[in-house]
């Protein structure tokens, strides 16, 4: 029995499945299932699969998409605002500006507003550029139903994503003038830095404290962020790369607190997302895999 098909595609197996769920352990999760369904194949059944990057992606798809309508049921029970597991993610990954952009937590957050299906279709056609009859043959579906799903997707996507068009220099630049706004309680840095219609999105999961809704503008943000610097002092703040993107890990009080993925244009953050559910930072300790 050969392991070195899945083996060869594993990060691909990954990136896929956790683009259509958002999370870390969903996605392991199939990818185990993936690899359970191809050793169950033995070696003759492995040796007659013609293409098998093909037929894995073809299995990891129908099993994401089945995990994906049992946890979009469970979300909905969810407390406060639901947001993608942050990746902890290698400079490479920025470098591919496709891929950087279909993995971004404003991305996923955007996914997360499809239908199952329409999601499945929309990564699969979009991110992987997968043929029509494959996804019809993954989803069950004829190539013309999957056509139509993957333009309604398209248009809902496009109407939603925030674009950041900025180079990683000026991400870096604009996320550390955050940043030592943020600790020194620079009230003025902060403005300067926030575009005036800034949305910010906190996930705490009801663990961690958070706002409860996405809340905008940085006239009503800034003064509140400015308070951080007293309740802490001490406070230690990291630059990182998540999900294809500076961001930034925050650390209070002396432990990994919070995960700030930025959005920026123009010189300015335009979107936050502030993951601090403790169960969505445990996958941070090693940089993710990912690939097309």
């Amino acid at each position: 029995m050969s392991e070195e098909p899945f083996i060869a595609h594993r990060s691909l197996l990954f990136t896929v499945a956790y683009e259509m769920l958002g999370s870390v352990a969903d996605a392991e999760d199939v990818v185990q299932e993936t690899w359970l369904r191809w050793a169950a194949l033995g070696e003759d059944g492995q040796d007659e699969v013609r293409d098998p990057r093909a037929f894995l992606v073809r299995i990891v798809s129908r099993l994401a998409l089945n995990r994906l309508r049992t946890v979009s049921r469970q979300r909905e029970d969810y407390v406060g605002e639901w947001l993608p597991e942050p990746l902890l993610t290698s400079p490479d990954v920025a470098e591919d500006v496709e891929l950087a952009e279909s993995v971004s937590i404003a991305m996923l957050a955007v996914l997360e507003t499809l239908l199952p299906t329409e999601r499945a279709v929309f990564v699969l056609r979009e991110v992987f550029d997968v043929p029509y009859d494959e996804i019809a043959a993954a989803l069950d579906k004829s190539p013309a139903a999957v056509r139509q799903v993957a333009t309604r997707a398209r248009k809902h996507v496009a109407a939603r994503r925030p674009r950041m068009s900025v180079s990683r220099t000026e991400q870096q630049e604009v996320v550390e003038r955050f940043l030592t706004a943020l600790t020194t309680g620079d009230l003025p840095g902060l403005l300067e830095v926030l575009a005036p219609d800034v949305l910010v999105v906190g996930d705490g999961g009801g663990l961690a404290p958070t706002a409860p809704k996405p809340v905008r503008g940085a006239s009503k943000l800034a003064p509140v962020m400015v308070t951080f610097a007293e309740l802490a002092p001490d406070a230690q703040t990291i630059v990182l790369d998540l999900n294809g993107a500076v961001a930034a890990r925050l650390d209070p009080g002396g432990e990994y607190d919070t995960a700030m993925y930025f959005v920026v244009d123009a010189g300015r953050i335009t979107h936050i997302y502030g993951i601090r559910n403790p169960h969505k930072l445990e996958a941070l300790g090693e940089v993710a895999q990912l690939r097309r």
